[in-house]
């Protein structure tokens, strides 16, 4: 199995963190997300603290603070329907900055905010230190359906492969003078979708064939390594534990 390496997510090098198996990194995430979401939207000591430990393990595997803010843009959506909440909710009002906003509204902004925010920086941290390769073994790893596995393989794998068939059919397309101005041009781009995908298909099946006349049977085989000592764990675990520590904590006070 190998969907290559190089994606926009992933940066090089040999930290600890990038060092971790990914099956320990993905459960360690898992963790990380389920303290932060249950955590009540009152504990806001308790979200600086998780704010705290990303920064640490960010620090621990070099990743820049500007590649981590680039990456996040991907949750700019949810932030502004977050904003609109204080000014939509029902419920007492409060005044910010001389404007009346629903106190619920206020906190459940706050609430998607903070943990969502979260839970991005911590999939981009993971992302950035493993391997899209790695990944679909440490999901293999733990025990997710193998069908399910080789999907997602040759998704990422071909993916670029159709991006780049939809590019040439582009250029093809203006190099005969097409330009999609309004709807009237809809027809033509139709067609142009269903002849990718009965090219995408043919090449699947080419694929396939491929795959059978060199032995395929159902399983991909198993390049990498993804054994885990105790001490990988114990290392993995540190996150998730520090995040239980900080939910209790929250619930009790």
């Amino acid at each position: 199995m190998s969907a290559g390496s190089g994606h926009r997510l992933y940066r090089p090098g040999d930290s600890p963190v990038h060092r971790l198996p990914p099956h320990c990194k993905l459960l360690a995430l898992v963790g990380f997300v389920v303290a932060t979401v249950s955590t009540p939207r009152e504990a806001y000591w308790a979200f600086g603290g998780y704010a705290v430990l990303l920064a640490s393990v960010a620090a621990l595997a070099r990743v820049p603070a500007g590649f981590l803010l680039r990456r996040m843009l991907v949750e700019l959506p949810f932030v502004g329907f977050a904003l609109l909440l204080p000014f939509v909710a029902n419920g007492p009002s409060v005044e910010v900055l001389g404007l009346s906003v629903s106190r619920d509204g206020l906190l459940g902004a706050w609430n998607i905010m903070a943990k969502g925010t979260l839970g991005v920086v911590a999939g981009v941290l993971l992302a950035a230190t493993t391997e899209l390769r790695a990944l679909l073994l440490g999901l293999q790893k733990l025990r997710m359906p193998p069908l399910l596995v080789q999907i997602m393989s040759f998704m990422l794998r071909y993916g670029g492969v159709i991006t780049a068939e939809m590019g040439r059919m582009r250029i093809a397309r203006e190099s005969r003078g097409f330009v999609a101005r309004d709807l009237r041009q809809a027809p033509t781009v139709a067609k142009s979708a269903g002849a990718l995908f009965i090219r995408s298909y043919e090449r699947g099946e080419r694929v396939h064939l491929a795959m059978l006349s060199r032995g395929y049977t159902g399983t991909m085989p198993v390049v990498l390594d993804t054994r885990a000592t105790a001490g990988q764990w114990a290392a993995a675990a540190a996150l998730p534990g520090a995040a239980l520590v900080l939910w209790a904590g929250a619930l009790i006070l």
